[in-house]
Formats: structure tokens, C-alpha cells, sequence
């Protein structure tokens, strides 16, 4: 092998190392930057409790709820109510409605986030729907539960603190069916909470 070859079969390993590393970055950056905006709520990304909030402050705020599909995605989806007032640190439990209108199973995802910005990282979600996979069946309609609360924190944060009303977003697109999907009306351990949520709306 002469000095040509040699150089040529070095530049192209070194540039298959490149196209290597770049590839691992790259793969790596999308769980690392949903950390990152889950600990942090950069761009709305909200937090997730294990349990309710032990403090509630004499201070309201108001949560309104969107509710918005993909391009695409064949579903009607909506929130059950437009906006509910609570005190910072009270649970609050809100239901979105979706409805697939089509002759076939259709898995979906959540996507969400809340606005303003500032408020993303003290808003709780202790159960959500967005935790996991949703499929519904053809004509099947279900009722989706979130509850939440608003970190007392938020009043100590030099910007949050002069928020008084937040807006929780979702944003429902398709996804591929699970394998199993005759059984799989909803994705595993939300069927429970579906039957909550319609059990909790026929008591009010």
C-alpha cells in the first residue's frame, strides 16, 4: 500500500468518525432537550408531581385549555371546558374530549406545553393523558383527564410571579398503531382514568 493509499484510507475513516459522532449527537439532542425543558420549563414544557401540592396560597390564577391537531391527524379533539380559576397550589382536574370519526383504529400522541413561557416550569401535572399513547376505535369517543396545579413557587419567580392567567396547549398527532390493537382501545393504565373522568362529569 503506498503513502497515497494510506492517506486516502485514514481521511476516510476519520470521516466516517465524524458522520459517526455527528449521528450520535444528533440522535442524543431530542431526549436531552426534552429533559432539559421538562426540569427547567424552557419553551412552556411543564413539570411533572408525584402527589398534590401541600401548600395552597390565598391567590387565584386562571388555566385556560387549547386543544389543536396535527396536519394530518383525523381525530376531533377538544377541551371539555374553555378555562377554570383556582388557588395557586389547589388541584384542578380539566377532561378533553377526542372523537375518531373514522372506519380504523388511529393511535395518538400529545404534544403540550403552556404560555407564558415563565409559568412552564411551575405547572404540576400529576396524571396525564399526554403520558402515553392514546388509540380509539373507530367511532370511539372517549374523555381524557389531566390534573394539575400551579406551583406556589410561581409567586417567588421574578417574572412568573405577575402571571395570573396560563394557557395549556395540546397538540394531538398520529402515531403508529401498537401491535395489539384489537384490545388496545386505550393505551395501558388510561383506561382507568377514562372511566374516572366520565364517572367525575356525570357527579358534577
Amino acid at each position: 500500500m503506498t503513502d497515497r493509499d494510506r492517506k486516502l484510507r485514514r481521511t476516510a475513516l476519520q470521516t466516517a468518525g465524524v458522520v459517526v459522532v455527528m449521528g450520535a449527537l444528533a440522535w442524543a439532542a431530542v431526549p436531552f432537550y426534552s429533559w432539559f425543558c421538562q426540569v427547567t420549563g424552557f419553551g412552556g414544557a411543564t413539570s411533572v408531581a408525584e402527589t398534590a401540592s401541600d401548600t395552597v396560597l390565598d391567590q387565584s390564577i386562571t388555566v385556560r385549555f387549547d386543544a389543536s391537531l396535527e396536519r394530518g391527524m383525523p381525530w376531533e379533539f377538544n377541551p371539555v371546558e374553555r378555562q377554570m380559576t383556582l388557588k395557586i397550589g389547589e388541584t384542578g382536574l380539566a377532561f378533553y374530549e377526542a372523537h375518531n370519526p373514522t372506519d380504523r383504529p388511529v393511535a395518538g400522541k400529545a404534544a403540550y406545553n403552556v404560555a407564558p413561557y415563565a409559568a412552564g416550569g411551575y405547572f404540576e401535572k400529576i396524571e396525564c393523558f399526554c403520558f402515553t399513547e392514546q388509540v380509539l376505535q373507530p367511532g370511539e369517543t372517549v374523555l381524557m383527564p389531566v390534573s394539575f396545579f400551579v406551583d406556589p413557587a410561581i409567586v417567588e419567580h421574578r417574572e412568573a410571579k405577575y402571571v395570573h392567567e396560563i394557557t395549556l396547549s395540546y397538540t394531538f398527532y398520529e402515531i403508529d398503531l401498537p401491535q395489539d390493537t384489537e384490545t388496545a382501545a386505550l393505551a395501558p393504565g388510561n383506561e382507568s382514568l377514562t372511566r374516572t373522568a366520565a364517572q367525575a362529569i356525570d357527579t358534577n
